[in-house]
């Protein structure tokens, strides 16, 4: 099971898992609405194993009304609503000054529920409001749940076969310009064929824009996934050090025009000295 602390203010809730023992797992701090709802949803999914189901997460809050509260009950999780005089008497048996912080009250609200809560009754969500949230926040979590198994099975297949690719791209692996360049280049060999031309294609095809606005600094993802042309050598240097550090070789041929023959743009390499 997993056991939250949710300290929430207007703004932001500062958030605290931890296992059956009391081991800290995470501590994070997310934005009030639907995007920390997500990022919540997607903290437990990297916790949890994948046949758990919501009722193995735990929350404490020190409020029982909202629709935060509402979409927590609905996504199917515990969630008791703590009164906060009894938080801050639980705070003094983890220290002696008393003082309030919020990352320390989201700790202390998950030690409680996961050792006190048949003391505390959980929030039943039962109004007109829940039931409608509760179809749109099941539908949101079972996605960002999917989602993360199916990153997770896809980063632990590179490492085995297209460990290069791996590297390139980190922990932008789920985003759209690493899945376009690994459709049209699933293969190292493919990988190794890729130029310039067909990286863009590829990108604009899952709707990147054709040109950024002057002064933009984010970096070509095409280049990321491994494509080494003679105007970016810093970058090139930066993505084969990137590779080295995974242990697999990546290969910067001369020029990008001379396609496969001549060892083509740049390109994923499956080992070490490919």
């Amino acid at each position: 099971m997993l056991f939250i602390g949710n300290d929430w203010a207007e703004a932001h809730h500062d958030i605290e898992l931890v296992d059956d023992d009391g081991r800290r797992l995470a501590r994070r701090r997310l934005p009030e609405g639907a995007d920390g709802l997500a990022a919540l949803h997607a903290l437990i999914a990297e916790h949890l194993e994948d046949d758990a189901e919501p009722e193995q997460v735990v929350i404490g809050i020190e409020t029982d009304r909202g629709p935060w509260v509402q979409a927590l009950i609905a996504a199917g999780y515990i969630v008791y609503a703590i009164n906060p005089l009894q938080v801050a008497r639980y705070r003094e048996r983890h220290g002696t000054s008393g003082a309030k912080s919020d990352p320390g009250d989201a700790h202390v609200l998950a030690e409680l529920v996961r050792l006190d809560r048949a003391h505390h009754r959980p929030v039943a969500g039962d109004s007109a409001l829940g039931a409608h949230i509760k179809v749109l926040t099941r539908t949101h979590q079972s996605m960002i749940w999917s989602r993360q198994r199916q990153t997770n099975a896809l980063r632990s297949m590179l490492r085995e076969f297209y460990p290069a690719a791996l590297a390139a791209f980190g922990d932008e692996l789920a985003g759209r310009d690493a899945l376009a360049i690994l459709a049209v280049a699933p293969l190292p060999e493919a990988g190794r064929r890729l130029s310039r031309s067909k990286i863009a294609a590829a990108l604009r095809r899952a709707g990147r824009p054709a040109a950024q606005p002057a002064g933009h600094r984010r970096e070509h993802p095409g280049r990321t996934a491994g494509s080494a042309t003679r105007g970016a050598p810093r970058r090139s240097r930066r993505l084969r050090s990137r590779g080295a550090r995974a242990g697999r070789g990546y290969h910067r041929a001369g020029d990008p025009d001379r396609g496969a023959a001549g060892g083509g743009g740049g390109g994923f390499w499956p080992a070490p000295g490919r």
